[in-house]
């Protein structure tokens, strides 16, 4: 096949993925600059690979998940529990993290842009219920719906009660799981030219002039996501494995990181993420769950944005934030991240709730969401990545530490 292409072509075929999306990146800002137009027109070479990972992610995780529960061995060890033990404490840190910064560095918004559309939780409990209602959803309607949780559940129930058929059904499911993902990497493979038609036409529709207005809350925002993702993420990893956390961390943002930020979805990004375990040899049985969950629930960078655009807000109206009610902003911006995958609009549409505890009205509050839609060019792609890596850093990091201690 690659005999059949012209000479200048093939040594791009040799290179591996990353230096493949790299050219890819910066081919795209070249012809965003040198002609928007053009530019434009090779969005949809972004739309299908965003598509097609969507479309394929649903069916891989409850395929993958059911296989490899159905063939678990009895006494076989996972890793799940230090997985979720890190997944809590770092979506936790990083709201502190967001506070401390927001009250170095307090930003103010002008407060007089049109109110946006959408539908905001009233409540904490409104979110987890919600969250608990998903996961009893109709498995066709799951799946057609890409919600996790429900397909996550559906496949865990499945997959227990495959372990007592026969090896003739597991191997059947075993290798259907081996097809989807030999898909999946297909998929994957196309992902040079599928990030070089998002950053196309994402320069080319937005370019930078909408965020200059708002330069200081996007760099706090987005210096805080740096900061858990090359600081407070690798200290975590530190004290849970012992070991030097930054080869780990830098694989994970190459091998997730860059995907995530173009495709602004973690449910997109999810069969990378699988992909990338995978090639870390991390334990099959862990990452098939943890990886999906991690999508749903793991979201660091939802509570940075929901805590700095918080108290910005509070900032600007002259509202006082004392030190207890702080930290009662950073468990709620941790509580409530975990709802984001649940409610239209994402993270964005939960700062009303955190608001809230300010006496804020939600008129107002509506007001610091649609400067949020504003910057979320770079919020979202830049939150995105965070959360996505964090998924893999964290599984590879639970796995790790296992390892260590037999």
């Amino acid at each position: 096949m690659s005999s059949r292409l012209p000479a200048f072509l093939r040594p791009l075929l040799q290179m591996g993925l990353i230096p493949q999306i790299t050219i890819g990146i910066f081919a795209g800002i070249l012809l965003a600059i040198v002609a928007p137009e053009a530019a434009r027109s090779v969005s949809l070479l972004g739309q299908l690979f965003i598509s097609a990972l969507t479309a394929v992610a649903p069916i891989l995780v409850f395929v993958l998940v059911a296989s490899a529960i159905a063939a678990h061995q009895k006494g076989q060890p996972t890793h799940i529990r230090g997985v979720l033990l890190l997944y809590v404490v770092g979506t936790l840190l990083a709201a502190v993290v967001a506070v401390v910064a927001s009250f170095v560095f307090p930003s103010e918004l002008t407060l007089d842009v049109p109110e946006v559309a959408g539908n905001p939780p009233g409540s904490i409990v409104e979110i987890l219920q919600n969250l608990v209602l998903s996961v009893v959803t109709n498995p066709v309607t799951a799946l057609m719906d890409a919600n996790f949780i429900a397909i996550l559940a559906w496949a865990i129930g499945l997959g227990l009660m495959l372990r007592q058929s026969g090896d003739a059904t597991r191997s059947v499911l075993n290798d259907l799981s081996d097809a989807v993902s030999g898909i999946v990497k297909l998929v994957i493979r196309l992902a040079p030219l599928g990030i070089f038609g998002l950053v196309a036409n994402t320069l080319a529709e937005s370019g930078v002039a909408a965020l200059l207005e708002y330069g200081h809350l996007l760099a706090v925002i987005v210096g805080c996501m740096l900061f858990v993702a090359l600081v407070t993420n690798p200290l975590i990893v530190f004290a849970y494995t012992r070991r030097n956390p930054y080869p780990l961390v830098f694989t994970c943002l190459r091998g997730s990181a860059i995907t995530a930020f173009f495709t602004r979805s973690s449910a997109a990004n999810i069969p990378v993420n699988l992909n990338l375990c995978e090639r870390l040899k991390l334990d099959p049985d862990t990452y098939a769950i943890s990886i999906p969950l991690g999508a749903t629930i793991n979201m660091a960078g939802a509570a940075i944005t929901i805590s700095v655009i918080t108290l910005a807000t509070a900032h600007t109206l002259g509202i006082p934030v004392d030190l207890p009610t702080a930290l009662l902003l950073c468990v709620v911006s941790a509580v409530a991240a975990c709802g984001v995958s649940g409610v239209a609009g994402g993270s964005l549409l939960l700062i009303p709730l955190a608001t809230s505890l300010f006496g804020i009205s939600a008129e107002v509050a509506m007001q610091a969401v649609a400067i949020g839609f504003v910057i979320s060019v770079v919020q979202d792609s830049t939150e995105t990545a965070l959360n996505s890596s964090t998924d893999v850093l964290f599984t590879a990091a639970a796995c790790h530490a296992a390892e260590d201690r037999v």
